[in-house]
């Protein structure tokens, strides 16, 4: 039995949800920098204020953890029409965002896709563990003049 790995196709499809979440929003898309495998030993996230993790298992099993900067998740939440600003709020935010990253998920890998309820937590106050034996995927990106990523640690569950 052999794990199959993400493909280019696959770091593209998140690439793509990024951009297109970032523009339906505020009609300026994110630029997406060129995504690169993270390290062994690093954490499975690029660490910033606020993260929304989604597990994934089914035919493929891991996570993708979407990391932002506070000052871009209040950006998106005045755009969105919200007034309150508090940690609660860019909870919820993030949750929502990393939520978006489950669709499109779920669109490209299947329906039988497992995908968990978003946890949404501020800086390093959650450990998370690698779920795939694959290193992950980092895909940094800025929108407007924010930096924030994505950190996408799939693999297809080996065929029988």
């Amino acid at each position: 039995m052999s794990i199959r790995e993400l493909t280019p196709e696959h770091i593209e499809l998140f690439a793509d949800t990024i951009v297109d979440f970032f523009s339906t929003l505020s009609g300026e898309p994110a630029s997406v920098r060129s995504a690169y495998l993270l390290d062994e030993a690093d954490d499975p996230v690029l660490w910033n204020d606020f993260q929304g993790l989604i597990t994934i298992s089914g035919g493929y099993v891991g996570s993708v953890c979407f990391s932002a900067p506070r000052n871009l998740l209040t950006h998106v939440l005045l755009l969105s029409g919200e007034g309150e600003y508090s940690d609660e709020k860019h909870l919820d935010i993030v949750g929502e965002i990393a939520n978006q990253f489950s669709g499109s998920s779920r669109r490209k890998f299947g329906e039988s896709l497992l995908i968990s309820t978003p946890v949404a937590f501020a800086g390093r106050s959650q450990q998370i563990h690698r779920r795939a034996k694959s290193a992950p995927y980092a895909i940094p990106f800025t929108w407007r003049s924010y930096k924030a990523g994505l950190v996408v640690n799939l693999e297809a569950v080996p065929l029988a």
